[in-house]
Order: C-alpha cells, then structure tokens, then sequence
C-alpha cells in the first residue's frame, strides 16, 4: 500500500494534488496521508480539522490523518467523525491509548498509534493489541524531507512477527525518508504501507511515482 505524503504537495493546490495520486490501476494511491501538527508535541505547525474536512469532500481516497499533536485523547475523535479513514495517535502524546482507540473506532476510524524512532515497541504490545495500524516513524516526527533511520526496521521486524503469529492484527505502517533506495528493505523487513512525501509529489508524474514505488514493494516482499 502507497500513502502518499501531502507535506510535501503543493498547500495551494492540495486538491489537484491529492486528484494526481487518485487515478485508476497502480496509479491510485491506497491511502492520502495528512500530517497534522500542532507546534507543541512537534516543533512545526501545518493543518487541522477545517483543512481535512474540505479534504474529504474532495476525494474518495481513503485519508490517512497522522496527529502529531499534544492531547490527542481531546481533539482526535474529531477527525474520525469528520470520515476520516484511519487517524493516528503518537503513543508519546496520549494519555489513555486504549480508551482513545475505542472511541476513534466507535467515532467510525480505524485506530493508529504511532511510535517515534526512538520509542521502543516492546513497551506497547499490550496497548497494540487495540489498534488496527502501527505507524513506525522512521525520522523524528516534525518535519519532511528527513533521512531514513534504518534502525526503526527492527521494530517493523517485530511487529511483522506478532502479526504473522496471530499476536497482532494491523497493518504495519512507516513513514519517513520513504523513497526508491529505501522502500526495499522497509518491504522486506514486513511494511505493508508506505508513506512518501518527496518521493511522489516531487517526481514529474505523481501517479506514475505511486506505481513505481509499489512495484518495487512488491517485489521485495516476494
């Protein structure tokens, strides 16, 4: 599965863009990623809940919203009621991760929780168990156009493993310096979806980037 990164779309033009990934065949992103950030949890400052719901009502692309934000507990369940796809929560900034991710599902989402690169998972097992994505970060959450952190993948490892073993049900996830030379091993260490930002809305066909990169998935995992 390919989400791409609408940090690193045009702002201007954010419904032209997100119509550049939502055509037919390989060309069609899985997901729409939103990385909504709130200049507390993250130093950085992007968009809200206005800015996702005129999102909504412009594509019937699955919206993957990414709350890096403080108290999610308070303001996440707005995102699911909006129609969000799958909205996530940093394990980091939650003060209830299990009670959060019954009222996102009741809310009409699927829950994510999301784990920094310097966040152990083994920590979180248990709380996973309630969750229907794991977003593994593989740069420090805040900014785009970071490099990839090759270690997160031993977490990717782990949770591929519970999934496998019937320990975990959900969908593995990473985002973060996601491109051509590194969407192989994160593959192969068990991604089932891919965030890019730069690697899709910076190539000259976005659509045709999607295709790509999901061809390459794919074929690393065999």
């Amino acid at each position: 599965m390919i989400a791409p990164s609408i940090l690193s779309a045009d702002f201007a033009r954010l419904g032209d863009e997100i119509r550049a990934v939502a055509g037919e065949g390989d060309t069609r992103a899985d997901w729409v990623h939103v990385d909504v950030m709130d200049a507390h949890f993250v130093p950085n400052l992007t968009l809200g809940l206005p800015v996702v719901q005129s999102l909504l009502k412009a594509t019937d692309v699955p919206i993957d919203c990414h709350l890096m934000i403080e108290n999610p507990d308070k303001w996440a369940i707005g995102y699911a009621e909006a129609g969000a796809y799958n909205v996530t929560v940093h394990v980091e900034a939650a003060h209830d991760p299990i009670a959060l991710a019954k009222n996102l599902r009741a809310a009409g989402a699927k829950a994510g929780l999301s784990i920094k690169p310097n966040t152990p998972i083994e920590d979180h097992l248990e709380t996973l168990k309630h969750y229907d994505t794991l977003l593994v970060m593989s740069v420090e959450p805040g900014f785009g156009g970071q490099s990839f952190i090759e270690g997160v993948l031993d977490k990717v490892r782990t949770a591929r493993r519970l999934v496998d073993t019937g320990h975990l049900k959900l969908v593995v996830e990473i985002d973060g310096g996601i491109n051509a030379d590194t969407i192989e091993q994160a593959a192969e260490a068990g991604v089932d979806c891919f965030v890019a930002g730069s690697a899709v809305y910076g190539a000259e066909d976005p659509g045709k980037a999607v295709a790509a990169l999901r061809d390459q998935a794919a074929r690393a995992r065999g």
